[in-house]
Order: structure tokens, then C-alpha cells, then sequence
């Protein structure tokens, strides 16, 4: 019986990429719109992949998002940018995320949940400051306590690590064996929750694909967020029927 689902933030709560194509047309209007997916994917992957760098102290979190833009203009083969021209954009980004809501269907999901008798939280990768200001800007304590959401900096650990999900069962309160996490990335939210014992859902809206031979992996796995609640009360239900 599932009695805790936790959430990822970033492209699972909201649509990130829609600040980011705003802040690049702004910045670079030379990069056409049918590359802004394939760069918006790029600079998840090297956010994704760097930041534990910047929790290890071994970079600054200027020098982390200048890397991130730059690589990702880069892997597209245009030219690198500035630390300068990374600030602007970074800070034009985080104007667009002062305006970030949740996706409609989340919303639904999370009305539907708190009318249940299950523990919801939050478990998300990133800067403190930066991640809190998301959390707010989405009036997530409508559903959430405050209480019961996790940021991976103010913890010094982050997904995949399997020390932040032990740190989240602590915390919170939760069985890993009923607690189920959503979330749209396959390496942090997917194998991260498996492999602390949890159950996860992946949310797989940017049609990825899985890393060979784990496509299996999730206990469920949905390609638009419109089917969140019909995967999880179909979940409930199976879960239901296990333990009756």
C-alpha cells in the first residue's frame, strides 16, 4: 500500500523548458526554434551532471551555470559564451521563473491526493536560494508542509545518491517500501528511488529514451502529465489488491 509519493520540482511540477526558451530568445534570437528542445535537453544533462561540484565545493555556482550554458551552446556547435553573457542570461532565466505555475494537470494530482490519507513531499536537486524561490513562486504549501520538502544543497547530498533518499525516509517519516517518487529524469529520479527500495513513476513528457535495459525499470511510466492521476490511482488500486 503506497502511503507517501513524493515529488521531483524541475519539469515535473511545471514546464521548465518554457523559461528557458524565453531567456535564450532573448539572448540568442540567432538559434532557431526547432534546436531549443535539443538545447533545453543539453543544458538538463550537464546541470544534472555538474552540480555535484558545486555541493563538493570544487566550483562556484557562477562558474556551474556559465559551464552549463556554454557546454550546451557548444555540444549545438555555436561558440561558447562569455561568464558575463551567462550572468545576463541566467538572470533574464530566473526573471522567467519569477513566473513559472504548476502544470494543470499537477494541480489536479495534488487536489486528488490530499484528499487521500497519503504523505506528500518534495525532493529536488539545486541551489537553495534559487529552489526555494520555485517552491514559493508554485504556493506548493497548498498541499505540501513546508516541512516536507528537500532541497539537495541544504542537505549536501543529491540525487541519484541514495543518502538523500535515506535522508528524506528520516525526516519524513517514510517507508521506502510504500513510498513512490515522480519524477521526469531517468538517472536522478528513476534508478535513484530503485535503488533506495522506493517505488517510481517516471514522467516522461521529453519522450526519452531509457538507458538500455532498464526500460523496465520504473513501476510506471507516462508520456504526458495529463495522465498523472489515472496512473496513480491505477497504481493505488493494483497496490490495493496486493495487500488485501
Amino acid at each position: 500500500m503506497i502511503s507517501s509519493i513524493l515529488f521531483d520540482v524541475d519539469d515535473t511540477l511545471y514546464d521548465q523548458q518554457q523559461p528557458f526558451r524565453q531567456a535564450i530568445m532573448t539572448y540568442f534570437p540567432e538559434i532557431p526554434c526547432q534546436q531549443l528542445t535539443s538545447l533545453y535537453l543539453r543544458f538538463r544533462v550537464h546541470s544534472d551532471e555538474q552540480f555535484g561540484k558545486v555541493l563538493a565545493n570544487e566550483w562556484t555556482l557562477d562558474y556551474f551555470r556559465h559551464y552549463r550554458l556554454s557546454t550546451s551552446l557548444t555540444d549545438l556547435g555555436y561558440a561558447p559564451v562569455t561568464l558575463k553573457e551567462s550572468q545576463h542570461f541566467q538572470a533574464m532565466y530566473e526573471e522567467q521563473l519569477d513566473a513559472i505555475t504548476i502544470h494543470p494537470a499537477v494541480k489536479d494530482t495534488l487536489d486528488y491526493l490530499a484528499g487521500l490519507p497519503i504523505q506528500i513531499g518534495i525532493i529536488t536537486n539545486g541551489p537553495t536560494v534559487h529552489q526555494q524561490k520555485k517552491l514559493d513562486q508554485l504556493e506548493l504549501t497548498q498541499w505540501i508542509k513546508p516541512e516536507h520538502m528537500m532541497i539537495s544543497q541544504a542537505t549536501g547530498y543529491q540525487k541519484p545518491d541514495i543518502e538523500i533518499f535515506r535522508l528524506a525516509e528520516s525526516m519524513f517519516d517514510l517507508d521506502p517500501a510504500t513510498t513512490l517518487y515522480i519524477g521526469d529524469n531517468f538517472d536522478n529520479d528513476v534508478i535513484g528511488a530503485k535503488r533506495a527500495g522506493w517505488q517510481a513513476l517516471w514522467l516522461n513528457h521529453r519522450e526519452r529514451t531509457a538507458p538500455e535495459g532498464l526500460a523496465l525499470l520504473p513501476d510506471m511510466t507516462i508520456d504526458c502529465f495529463e495522465d498523472l492521476t489515472a496512473a496513480i490511482t491505477t497504481h493505488l488500486s493494483v497496490q490495493e489488491m496486493q495487500y488485501a
